[in-house]
């Protein structure tokens, strides 16, 4: 079993990167994957931790698109994360992420809400997301649940939102491909649950195929049967590869657990040869 999707508190999760190869090792996968949201802060430790683990260890991301107007997550796998060009580009994403977060915190503030902390959000270790100013407006008495804080301020129909300045599928497949890596559509089915108007993956994947998208997310802990064998299917019928991962997350989605998500996923050693052989 392998879980080609997690976050360390590198991004939004809350383990760290040496944390999550260890766990990834205790549970019996035969490969992890850290894939944190449009950084490689924690890659150095994470695939540091090899030489003391026997899963296999591999270097991912995750990077924030927009598509049809709606949020589309691309998973990068087996990128090389020392890659200069690669760490120019992500490094590009950060800033972006703290232009948005000024504008989110500036909103706030015109609310009487003021949550910058000295010294709370620069102890960030990685990237800060909207998971983390949702903790603070929480811990500080302004909302009683992560729902309650992103549907009064940080959702997109909240009074503080601020939409992130995405990339196009496009940028993201060349960056992928061009640091070594394997591009694939992530959680696939939540993105269309969540879009506005009638969604149909079959015409939306051949496009984002046909842009350079190499895989699918057909494994995934929020996906039916009926959602996978979907996506398996559309794998097959457009010569893509699939994939699979839990979307583990640490405390900040409890329950979510490395390997089986929310305990009926169960991603096959076959998947890794699939991508492997991408690769070779």
């Amino acid at each position: 079993m392998i879980d080609l999707h997690c976050h360390s508190n590198r991004s939004d999760g809350t383990d760290s990167p040496e944390a999550i190869a260890g766990l990834a090792d205790q549970a019996g996968l035969k490969a992890i994957a850290l894939t944190d949201h449009d950084t490689l802060a924690g890659l150095d430790s994470f695939m540091g931790q090899q030489r003391c683990v026997s899963t296999i260890l591999i270097a991912g991301i995750e990077l924030s698109c927009d598509f049809s107007g709606q949020d589309l997550h691309v998973l990068g796998l087996f990128i090389d994360h020392r890659d200069t060009i690669f760490r120019q580009r992500v490094d590009s994403l950060g800033l972006r992420r703290q232009r948005r977060n000024a504008r989110i915190l500036e909103k706030l503030r015109h609310l009487d809400i003021n949550i910058c902390a000295e010294g709370y959000f620069e102890d960030k270790h990685g990237v800060l997301t909207r998971a983390h100013i949702a903790d603070r407006l929480i811990s500080e008495g302004h909302a009683g649940t992560k729902a309650e804080v992103f549907h009064n301020f940080l959702g997109e129909d909240g009074l503080a939102y601020v939409p992130f300045e995405h990339l196009s599928p496009e940028t993201a497949f060349t960056w992928i491909r061009e640091a070594g890596g394997i591009a694939a559509i992530a959680h696939p089915a939540r993105f269309g649950r969540y879009a506005r108007s009638q969604f149909v993956w079959d015409q939306a994947m051949t496009d984002l195929r046909d842009k350079g998208a190499q895989g699918i997310e057909a494994y995934y802990s929020e996906h039916s049967e009926t959602e996978t064998a979907y996506f398996l299917d559309l794998c097959n019928s457009l010569g893509m590869v699939p994939t699979g991962g839990s979307d583990y997350h640490g405390k900040r989605k409890p329950g979510c657990m490395l390997g089986t998500g929310w305990g009926r996923l169960s991603v096959p050693d076959q998947v890794l040869d699939g991508l492997s052989g991408l690769r070779a």
